[in-house]
């Protein structure tokens, strides 16, 4: 079922036959001989103009002090597998995402650092609206390519603002969710905010609450809360501790929204 689902998303972002997704799909090694992971992660990063230049350096920055952080690399050791795969991607508009660190496993030190460096290197993708439902349907499309043997499949949806362009977000994360896929979510809150995107940084109930209703799902999801970018690196590494070591698998288990200040 989790495939069919997953074609049916590339199918309907690229406009081509299903049975052609359902093929390319069927052709990827998720046998007994593909790599076996005990989660499939992708990270999936809005770098939406509201995101200055240098808040979007603090969390590159961020990402890459948090993997290796001794405290995630435990968390990877204790896993069945010892290992993970991680994908980083970036979004903004309805038609801009990118792949910023294409799959990579993650099991020890020097692959952490490794994944590290190159999240740091890589340049700014993009700066305009903030189409998260579009960044979820790219992140899916980015797990149904993975390769990896895990029943673990997560989306990380970390940003600062509410959908303003592409599909409903509500609609791509019943899709991710129907799949198989739990979407957790980092909410960056703008105490702060310029007037112009006052309503965009600060929506009714709170940014938080936001990404309760609209954003995550699936089994046993989340929404961690930010309050600046300079503890960015610290709630990374909770919620990749909380992801690897103490999630449960997608069993089918009702999604939660538990929130968890930083």
């Amino acid at each position: 079922m989790v495939p069919s689902l997953l074609a049916r998303a590339v199918a309907r972002r690229w406009l081509i036959p299903l049975g052609v997704a359902l093929a390319v799909l069927a052709a990827l090694p998720r046998s007994a001989t593909a790599d076996s992971v005990d989660l499939v992660l992708v990270v999936a990063n809005d770098v939406s103009r509201s995101v200055d230049d240098s808040e979007f350096q603090l969390e590159r920055q961020g990402y890459a002090s948090a993997m290796s952080d001794p405290k995630v690399l435990a968390a990877i050791r204790s896993g069945r597998n010892q290992a993970i795969a991680v994908c980083m991607v970036e979004w903004s508009s309805a038609s801009q995402q990118k792949v910023v660190v294409d799959w990579a496993v993650v099991r020890d030190e020097a692959t952490a650092k490794a994944w590290g460096a190159a999240v740091v290197a890589a340049p700014r993708s993009f700066a305009a609206f903030t189409a998260i439902g579009a960044g979820i349907d790219f992140a899916m499309e980015q797990i149904a390519r993975s390769g990896f043997n895990s029943d673990h499949l997560v989306i990380d949806v970390a940003g600062d603002g509410t959908n303003n362009s592409g599909r409903p977000v509500n609609e791509a994360r019943d899709d991710a969710v129907k799949a198989g896929v739990t979407i957790n979510g980092l909410a960056i809150i703008n105490d702060h905010p310029a007037m112009p995107i006052y309503a965009h940084v600060q929506p009714p109930g709170g940014l938080d609450k936001y990404y309760q209703d609209n954003v995550i799902g699936g089994a046993g999801s989340f929404v961690m809360v930010v309050h600046d970018f300079a503890t960015f690196a610290s709630a990374l590494v909770s919620k990749l501790v909380r992801e690897i070591a103490e999630a449960p698998p997608n069993d089918g288990t009702p999604a939660h929204a538990a929130k968890i200040e930083q």
